[in-house]
């Protein structure tokens, strides 16, 4: 049978005018001259971008996402459906960011294609579940550095629900689903003590299932919890029944998910890097459209500032942090001891705010971040070494003894959340330069411009890809 290969083209979020920050070679990451007098507006939530895309892709009518994030790991998702033959169409809507997007179901889920999951983890573990339920073959497959990521927590569970899936043993990228047009589901067990993203690839597709789904994970721990409980908050608002009957145990029943309008919040996630700076540099930043209530790991940081100092206030949809005059000023960073296992993901941001500390600090039960986009933990290490810091990885996390820093280059190792590190860390440190400040694409393109609007340097730029 002749595969149908469809991928995401490659990712400029700028086309022709693209920003000298966003130019191949280092990225100069600017000093803070002053305190910050910021107000800005962060782009969709790729998570629940993401999560929505599944969903609406499974409806039984059609959905529209009102200010979705318009990124490389959302563009891939987005060519993924359509390879599937999934329909969907880009629509104007009130966001700065790009267009609405509406989908519209397919009767029939189409195989014989291939799926390009780039280095989107959503992708690569949501995807598997969805394909299953194609008629034909498909082939799954990723960047380089993707078929390094642990998947054989979803391989092996779709085997276990009688899905047919070839991977010649590696347990990675890439691998055949050879899809009958069903899945009969039931129990099934795993271990997703390496991402919270093998229990939500499975959910996501559950109520599909013939027989639904009861899933147990079996690992001694389980990180991101929330991330969980995003989707299952996504699935009920689409009207499907959710248990859990005891911690790490999920019941999904068979039947219809709803077509819907959903408005994607801000990635609270992305604010982070915003969040911490008026700590450094002084001053205030607000941000708008701040959820009232969410299941974003992000929020948590409104509670986690003020440990640091900073004045957190929340008024009309907006949130406001003020730093004072920061670290140049009378501000100093207390060390503290931080269990990050359920926001892991904040742990670069958090970790290049602490390297100013007075005194040490750590940061545990986020040992998973080894297998994300690069090892984090490693990174981090490196990269303060470089900068005169210094840092010691432990089985769960990491240390990290803070020491003057000077300026040098900041390695992003392909991953975003590095790369916007090294952007914190410049605010307060000179000279320092981000080898591949490109990579904030996968989540989130427009952060350079954001970054010096923050400055007050100039404004901008918000041209979304095109999808």
């Amino acid at each position: 049978m002749q595969l149908h290969r469809y991928s995401a083209p490659d990712f400029d979020p700028y086309g022709d005018r693209a920003p000298a920050a966003t130019e191949p070679g280092p990225w100069s990451a600017p000093t803070a001259s002053g305190p910050l007098r910021a107000r800005l507006t962060i782009p969709g939530s790729k998570s629940l971008t993401n999560r929505e895309l599944i969903l609406a892709a499974l409806a039984d009518a059609p959905s529209l996402l009102r200010r979705p994030l318009h990124s490389r790991d959302t563009a891939l998702m987005v060519a993924a459906l359509r390879a599937l033959g999934t329909r969907i169409e880009e629509v104007p809507g009130d966001g700065e960011f790009g267009p609405d997007l509406r989908i519209t179901p397919t009767s029939e889920l189409i195989g014989s294609t291939s799926i390009e999951c780039g280095l989107a983890g959503t992708v690569m573990r949501f995807i598997p579940p969805l394909a299953a339920l194609a008629l034909g073959p498909v082939v799954v497959d990723g960047d380089e550095a993707a078929r390094r990521r642990p998947m054989r927590t979803t391989i092996a569970s779709l085997r276990a629900l009688g899905v047919d899936v070839d991977d010649a043993g590696r347990g990675a990228l890439p691998f055949t689903l050879h899809g009958t047009g069903r899945v009969t589901g039931g129990e099934v067990e795993v271990d997703a003590s390496a991402s919270s993203q093998f229990v939500s690839g499975l959910l996501l597709a559950a109520p599909r299932f013939e027989r639904g789904l009861t899933l147990r994970h079996t690992g001694r721990r389980l990180p991101s919890l929330p991330h969980i409980e995003m989707t299952v908050a996504a699935l009920a608002a689409r009207g499907v029944e959710v248990a859990s009957p005891e911690p790490g145990v999920w019941v999904v029943a068979p039947g219809p998910l709803a077509g819907l309008d959903v408005d994607i919040e801000p990635d609270l996630s992305n604010a982070g890097p915003f969040l911490v700076a008026p700590l450094l540099a002084g001053g205030t930043v607000t941000l708008e459209r701040w959820p009232e209530a969410t299941t974003q790991v992000g929020d948590e940081l409104l509670e986690l500032l003020p440990q640091f100092g900073a004045a957190v206030t929340r008024s009309g949809g907006e949130v406001t942090v003020d730093g004072g005059d920061g670290i140049a000023g009378t501000r100093s960073i207390p060390g503290r001891d931080l269990d990050l296992a359920h926001a892991g993901e904040l742990t670069p941001t958090v970790a290049a705010l602490l390297a100013f500390g007075e005194s040490p600090s750590t940061i545990t039960g986020v040992g998973h971040l080894r297998g994300h986009e690069t090892d984090r933990l490693a990174a981090l290490r490196r990269d303060l070494a470089g900068l005169g810091g210094a840092a010691t990885e432990l089985a769960d996390g990491i240390r990290i003894d803070p020491r003057p820093l000077h300026g040098g280059l900041w390695g992003a190792f392909g991953d975003h959340r590095m790369a916007t590190a090294g952007a914190v860390i410049g605010l307060a440190v000179d000279g320092v330069a981000v080898d591949d400040i490109a990579t904030t694409a996968k989540t989130l393109p427009e952060f350079p411009g954001l970054w010096l609007r923050m400055l007050g340097r100039e404004p901008s730029t918000t041209i979304p890809p095109a999808i």
